[in-house]
């Protein structure tokens, strides 16, 4: 039987605290569709708007007017009457900055640059530059586009001048698929792109021998293609499930001629801009060397995709790599785990340079496990049929998880004290569901905390086998041993 946890968040719908006036406007309760250019349709009545900064995982944006004056205005009509922005009344009050930091030095829509920095939260889905472009395109003639990973799934797109800032107001905060892949954009600092390879990571639209093919020319607002993609025949990817492990030994293969090369274009200051060729192996690092083992990333990695390997290596202390069922499990995981804190150690997850894991030069770690270990054939993988994928609603951590396949005689207080025997934090809160009078198991809630002690607690306990006293056990049954996992599923709000 599972235990199984999921992460909740929760909406920020507290009262304002008095702040000083400042250009910069907090805006919070936006609905879910919201994009930059709603914003700007709203509250540019108050006065000229220089920069937005959205915040869509959070239903919250940053605005940012030319002077203090404007923010004056629009703080006090949202405390006198409603302000509706796309539909829906949104609150108002003044940041604690004097300016929204831009995260490239290019940030004045008005200077020209026509690079735009995609970043895509929440990818479940392939992203291709066959994807942006039906995306994009429709705002204004896409130049170019490249793709790249590193701390996540990020993207520039180059259009002609006068387009940038319009495809920017359209796009910001959008979804391309339901509920999924929303874009956060921002001014990137390269002025042209220089794309040397045509494929799916990258593609320049200006030479002339390229074959375009026909792409729609319509959007919707808050899920730009639909529901989900049903095929990526077009883009080599067949058509499947892209929460499934890719076909091909669990694993998407490519031929030697297949493999991107490495797309150039003037490279930034910071190294995260940099191009990465896709592997089914994510590198992690900064693991506590006393508390983490193979068993434990497999707890905290096999929610994002199924786990084949996991290995210590023994030449950089506190790094593993982990070899994922296919690349989109790796993008999944690094844009949810990626900077988290797991037993006061923020973790660095990004994209391996290798294609597979080799269990060579094994030994033992701290804690007298083994630094390699093989998991492909462990019944604890999530995602090997499309049954069990479609009950993974992939989510980032939270202070709530959602457990589940606990025998009824499991009561709050062997949960607690569960937690106490393994040198986790408990929970501050407990919530069982009903269940049908026949049902052998219980699910429920567990809020702790911090976002931090619940991702605790999960790598801890997932998979952890409960030893019950036979006394306890209902309908006769002669099992001791009652299996526990943990797992994220939906959002839930104000718990």
């Amino acid at each position: 039987m599972k235990l199984v946890f999921s992460l909740c968040s929760q909406d920020s719908g507290s009262e304002a605290h008095r702040i000083a006036p400042s250009p910069v406007v907090h805006v919070r309760g936006l609905c879910e569709s919201v994009v930059e250019a709603d914003l700007v349709e709203a509250l540019e009545k108050f006065g000229n708007i220089c920069y937005v900064m959205m915040m869509p995982f959070k239903r919250q944006a940053l605005v940012e007017f030319e002077e203090v004056q404007s923010a004056d205005r629009c703080v006090a009509c949202g405390s006198q009457e409603p302000v509706y922005i796309a539909g829906q009344q949104a609150y108002f009050n003044y940041s604690t900055s004097k300016r929204i930091t831009r995260p490239t030095n290019a940030d004045d829509p008005n200077s020209g640059n026509k690079v735009l920095l995609l970043s895509i939260q929440n990818p479940l889905y392939p992203i291709t530059t066959d994807v942006l472009y039906t995306v994009c395109n429709p705002i204004g003639n896409v130049l170019r586009i490249v793709i790249f990973k590193r701390n996540g799934i990020q993207a520039m797109v180059e259009y002609p001048s006068a387009n940038a800032q319009k495809a920017k107001a359209a796009l910001n905060g959008a979804d391309i698929y339901a509920g999924c892949c929303t874009l956060k954009i921002e001014y990137a600092r390269p002025s042209r792109l220089n794309v040397i390879r045509n494929d799916n990571d990258s593609w320049d639209y200006t030479k002339p021998f390229l074959l375009r093919r026909e792409r729609g020319k319509g959007r919707q607002r808050q899920a730009i293609l639909g529901e989900h993609p049903s095929s990526y025949s077009d883009n080599g990817y067949g058509s499947h499930c892209p929460l499934l492990p890719l076909p091909g030994n669990n694993r998407f293969k490519r031929s030697s001629h297949d493999v991107p090369e490495v797309v150039t274009y003037p490279l930034p200051q910071t190294s995260s801009y940099m191009s990465h060729a896709s592997s089914s192996v994510a590198m992690v690092s900064g693991l506590h060397p006393a508390k983490m083992n193979c068993t434990r990333i497999f707890n905290l990695f096999c929610l994002y995709g199924n786990i084949e390997k996991v290995k210590f290596m023994k030449s950089v202390p506190g790094t593993a790599l982990v070899e994922m069922g296919d690349e989109y499990a790796v993008d999944r995981a690094i844009t949810h785990l990626n900077s988290i804190k797991v037993f006061s150690k923020r973790l660095n997850v990004c994209v391996s340079k290798q294609h597979a894991v080799i269990p060579s030069q094994v030994f033992e770690l701290e804690d007298g496990s083994s630094s390699y270990k093989d998991f492909a054939m462990t019944r604890n993988n999530r995602f090997t049929s499309a049954g069990q994928a479609s009950k993974n609603i992939i989510q980032p951590p939270s202070c709530v998880l959602h457990f589940y396949n606990v025998p009824p005689c499991i009561s709050e207080d062997d949960l607690q004290r569960l937690c106490t025997e393994h040198d986790v934090p408990g929970f501050i809160k407990y919530k069982v569901f009903d269940a049908k009078p026949s049902s052998k198991t219980i699910s429920g809630l567990l809020e702790f905390d911090s976002k931090t002690h619940a991702v605790e607690v999960l790598t801890v306990l997932n998979h952890y086998q409960i030893r019950i006293p036979k006394l306890k056990l209902d309908c006769g049954r002669p099992e001791n041993m009652i299996k526990c996992s943990c797992e994220q599923s939906s959002v839930i709000q104000n718990i």
